[in-house]
């Protein structure tokens, strides 16, 4: 994960909606690139994620939390036992267009279901290869959660937590 600029109003709070009051689209999205995968590159903890909380809403037992270098939102990784990845949490913030094609990187419009959270969150969630993704954007700020469950729900529970988090 890159983090791209800065966040507009308070730090640590996501900007509001888009100048059109709307969450970023794909036509938004087509504009701008979204920025690399982050990579895991120290030892946890992750800084708004409670490894309990994340052991809880994907059903795993977590063996070690790893971050990124991003700045100020590091991703997040979790292992399980076999130090396979089970879940990923990873926060963007940048333009709008910038948010908006990270959500459609992760969830593409064309393929995903529709995910829509309070407070004007909208992105996308869909089943992956490895598992599943859900993946939302507000005005500046992205949010996008893996989870190596094939269901999308453990994924939406964990974005919610972030959310919450950045709202402290």
């Amino acid at each position: 994960m890159a983090l791209v600029g800065a966040c507009a109003g308070r730090p640590g709070e996501p900007a509001g909606e888009s100048a059109a009051g709307a969450p970023p689209s794909a036509g938004a999205a087509a504009s701008a690139t979204a920025p690399p995968e982050p990579q895991p590159v120290a030892d946890g903890p992750c800084p708004y994620l409670d490894t309990g909380a994340v052991q809880d809403a994907n059903g795993q037992h977590i063996y070690s939390v790893r971050i990124s270098a991003d700045k100020p939102y590091p991703a997040c990784f979790f292992y399980r036992g076999d130090g396979k990845e089970q879940l990923r949490a990873r926060i963007v913030v940048a333009t709008p267009k910038v948010a908006g094609a990270t959500v459609d990187a992760a969830a593409p419009v064309a393929t995903s279901d529709l995910a829509e959270l309070p407070g004007g969150w909208s992105g996308g969630s869909q089943p992956t290869a490895d598992g599943a993704v859900f993946a939302v954007a507000r005005g500046n700020t992205a949010i996008v959660v893996t989870t190596n469950q094939k269901q999308t729900i453990s994924a939406r529970k964990v974005t919610e937590m972030v959310i919450s988090a950045l709202r402290r």
